[in-house]
């Protein structure tokens, strides 16, 4: 399918990494006055492939019998999921009610006018993390509430590492240096080294953000200008395209997105994997579907110069601008986003909570021992770009980074080519 590029209706386009009163977008959005109306509504997600959601779902439909929520999965692609909310908003259409938001796509629709604020005084958000609290934010109004939050990890073979004596890396090149000695081992026969997240879909942009910060590099800096044409963005760039080039990344892995990673993994073929925590629980699965039960640990991505640096992911719940019976929206997020809700979701499918006690509970702790390493993951966290027009921005970035890591550019000629584009694309107005 062709990837659509969508314009956004705001005149300016403008970093919305800044304080309030800056930034882009068009006037101001529906404001939480709007809020109204009790009844059936819609709730439009990913797939839901730890059956989590479709649990949290039923629970609320059970005690709401007038107010049910019926459950829209879209495609697990995230590229895909925006495409098909931004045509539903450009539409104004009212099949969508709340909208499960990649928490980088706030700006955009709070800018755009399709969501509406939510109001403040209704929540308490002492409890969440500050690091998913900004993602919620436009221009200091509050349009969204985070539901769970995302930290990468590196997922390795610690059952190998303990054969050849090696503690997980802090590095890229330390990586390297303990994949030699252990695919040398007869247990590892016919496994690769590595591997993240490598097809040209949103995964790309957040694997290339890890490669650059991780090299001390920004993609776009604090005032919200392009900065991919720095020595420390080209040594990024360049370590990605080195992975394939020498076979530390299997060829196979340049279409991997999450799920394909995650096969690679908990079917053994695989020394480190760098994923999400959902990867947790399906790796540690009993019922003989995974080869790697027992077998892994996780560890804190490795960096390139220096300390490694995860991309923040993560979900916000927001309320479409067009929807009717936005009271009821509001009350399923106040309960979506309960600390019980979100022990649930822990529990049920690994997805990483927003609340920062859930964290640091001793039982958790037991049951999910990456919880503090996830935890440390996302206060450390660095944000993709927040630009209004972000789906123009990270197509922009798949494009080149995908033409230097296939071969098809060199990694300076390519990051010149990004630098272009993205100044182009946020400088617009």
């Amino acid at each position: 399918m062709k990837t659509l590029r969508w314009r956004p209706v705001s005149v300016m386009m403008v970093a919305a990494f800044v304080v309030a009163g800056c930034g882009g977008g068009g006037g101001d959005s529906s404001t939480s006055s709007e809020i109204s109306g009790r009844g059936p509504i819609t709730f439009a997600t990913g797939k839901d492939v730890t059956g989590a959601v479709t649990q949290a779902v039923e629970t609320w439909n059970g005690s709401h019998p007038d107010q049910r929520v019926r459950l829209i999965e879209l495609p697990a692609d995230g590229d895909q999921q925006r495409q098909q909310m931004v045509q539903n908003a450009q539409t104004e259409s009212g099949a969508f009610t709340v909208l499960d938001l990649d928490n980088v796509w706030n700006a955009e629709f709070a800018a755009n006018r399709w969501v509406v604020e939510l109001p403040k005084d209704e929540f308490d958000f002492s409890p969440f993390l500050e690091s998913a609290m900004k993602t919620a934010r436009y221009r200091d109004r509050l349009f969204s509430v985070p539901a769970y939050s995302d930290g990468g990890l590196l997922y390795y073979r610690k059952d190998l590492l303990n054969k050849v004596d090696a503690q997980p890396p802090t590095t890229r090149k330390q990586m390297r240096e303990i994949c030699a000695k252990v695919l040398k081992l007869p247990a590892a026969e016919g496994m690769s080294c590595y591997a993240g997240q490598h097809a040209k879909y949103e995964g790309l942009t957040v694997n290339f953000a890890e490669a650059v910060h991780g090299a001390g590099g920004q993609i776009v800096n604090d005032q919200g200008q392009p900065t991919v044409d720095s020595q420390e963005a080209l040594r990024g760039l360049e370590t990605m395209v080195e992975g394939f080039r020498s076979g530390i990344i299997p060829r196979a892995a340049i279409a991997y997105k999450e799920q394909p990673n995650k096969r690679a993994f908990i079917g053994g073929e695989l020394v480190f994997s760098r994923n999400w925590p959902f990867m947790w629980s399906q790796a540690n699965a009993d019922d003989g579907s995974s080869k790697v039960a027992g077998k892994f640990a996780v560890a804190p991505l490795p960096g390139i110069t220096g300390k490694g640096v995860s991309s923040l992911g993560g979900h916000n719940l927001a309320i479409s601008s067009f929807a009717e019976n936005k009271a009821t929206a509001l009350d399923f997020i106040k309960f979506y986003t309960s600390k019980k809700q979100q022990r649930q979701r822990l529990v049920k499918g690994s997805l990483a909570p927003t609340r920062s006690a859930l964290y640091d509970d001793p039982e958790l702790q037991r049951k999910y021992p990456y919880l503090d390493t996830l935890k440390k993951s996302i206060q450390s966290a660095e944000p993709r770009p927040r630009v209004v027009n972000y789906g123009d921005v990270t197509l922009a970035i798949q494009d080149e980074v995908y033409a230097a890591i296939s071969g098809d550019k060199k990694p300076d000629k390519a990051l010149n080519a990004l630098q272009r584009r993205l100044e182009k694309l946020i400088e617009q107005k």
